[in-house]
């Protein structure tokens, strides 16, 4: 039993590809592009929106400061 698997192991071909690509020629091609073309449109345009809700935030703490400092001056001036 163990000879006659021996046998058919020995017999049996390793297959060998048939086909061989040139690296260069392999592309994602147009699909590809446009998949990454509109994940790189869909980053900027979040980091603009979060740029501007940033700022939006800090101005108005900056606001919000100011009218502290201006009724903290109107109550020490009474």
């Amino acid at each position: 039993m163990l000879y006659a698997a021996m046998l058919v192991a020995s017999v049996t071909p390793t297959p060998t590809p048939t086909t061989e690509f040139d690296p260069d020629v392999i592309t994602p091609g147009p699909l590809g592009f446009l998949a990454i073309f509109l994940v790189a449109v869909a980053a900027v345009l979040l980091i603009l929106d979060m740029v501007r809700r940033v700022r939006r935030v800090r101005y108005r703490g900056e606001v919000r400061e100011e009218i502290a400092r201006e009724q903290q001056e109107r109550r020490d001036g009474e």
